[in-house]
């Protein structure tokens, strides 16, 4: 922060106008003095906006933290030796060609949103907590994905997110400095395992498609059964089935149905003459309601 503000530039001209009128009387060296005076005064005079606070020394020991709005120092005595911002700071961290648990480079992208909560410690605990933050956060994003597997970081980002929260916290509250949030923003895995990934995907989806396929077919193989054991008990029940079985097939104009003999006997159809002579009476029943109705 600049040291001069609109108060320090008012003392001064204060002090300068005063000073100025006295020289006018008393000469030249009223002029020096009240020169002298007003850059020390305009000196001491320092403001801090709503969002900042200024971290005072005496004599290069910590004598507090002022601010916001305006505070007056010591001049020659007192300095302001950090002017820190209290609002949420956003960062950009990364990690490339970093292995996985199980072996995999990836380049990870994130994002984290942190804020200082203890001025005192952000000036004192270390030297730039800044860049302090910035190398902590790439640190412990290497060290999350050297601990997870590819596919939980695939399909767990917000897992990963409250882990790595947990582990940049931990390393910056020392230094007076909180993490609000970490949110990862890309996972990029070489072209090569992306390929094989798909093809992985591919052949998971065909494998469920046959075990549903074979399921079904069980399922119908099933029905049928209950079926044959239903028809078996009741030759009355099978005889009915046949014969709808031969009158669905007939309907159709010139349909031709063949049925062994063996089948026939079954269903108890009465013999293969008998079924013949009973699949030509039908066709010749169809052809007249069709002449009826035209």
């Amino acid at each position: 922060m600049a040291d001069v503000n609109s108060v320090s530039i008012v003392v001064f001209l204060i002090i300068m106008g005063v000073f100025g009128m006295l020289s006018l009387a008393g000469g030249f060296p009223f002029l020096i003095i009240g020169f002298l005076l007003a850059i020390i005064a305009a000196s001491s005079a320092k403001m801090a906006s709503q969002w900042e606070r200024a971290v005072v020394l005496r004599l290069g020991k910590f004598e507090g933290i002022r601010g916001p709005g305006l505070f007056f120092i010591v001049p020659v005595l007192d300095s302001v030796a950090y002017w820190l911002d209290l609002r949420t700071i956003t960062t950009s961290f990364k990690a490339e060609q970093t292995l996985t648990k199980d072996t995999v480079p990836v380049n990870v992208d994130a994002v984290l949103f942190w804020k200082v909560v203890d001025p005192q410690k952000a000036a004192l605990e270390v030297e730039d907590y800044q860049n302090a933050v910035n190398l902590a956060s790439q640190t412990a994003l290497r060290d999350v994905i050297g601990r997870t597997m590819l596919a939980e970081m695939l399909s767990s980002r917000e897992s990963l997110d409250q882990q790595l929260q947990k582990v940049i916290d931990a390393r910056t509250t020392p230094w007076g400095v909180k993490v609000t949030s970490v949110e990862i923003r890309d996972v990029i895995i070489p072209p090569d395992l992306q390929e094989a990934m798909s093809r992985q995907a591919q052949a998971e989806r065909e494998r469920q498609a046959r075990i549903i396929l074979g399921d079904s077919e069980r399922q119908v193989a099933q029905k049928f059964k209950d079926a044959a054991e239903m028809y078996q008990g009741d030759p009355t029940a099978l005889h009915l089935r046949a014969m709808n079985m031969l009158y669905e097939s007939l309907k159709e104009k010139g349909a031709l149905v063949i049925v062994p003999s063996s089948a026939v006997e079954t269903m108890g159809l009465g013999g293969m003459l008998g079924t013949v002579a009973a699949a030509k009476q039908m066709g010749r029943t169809n052809r007249k309601q069709k002449k009826k109705r035209k």
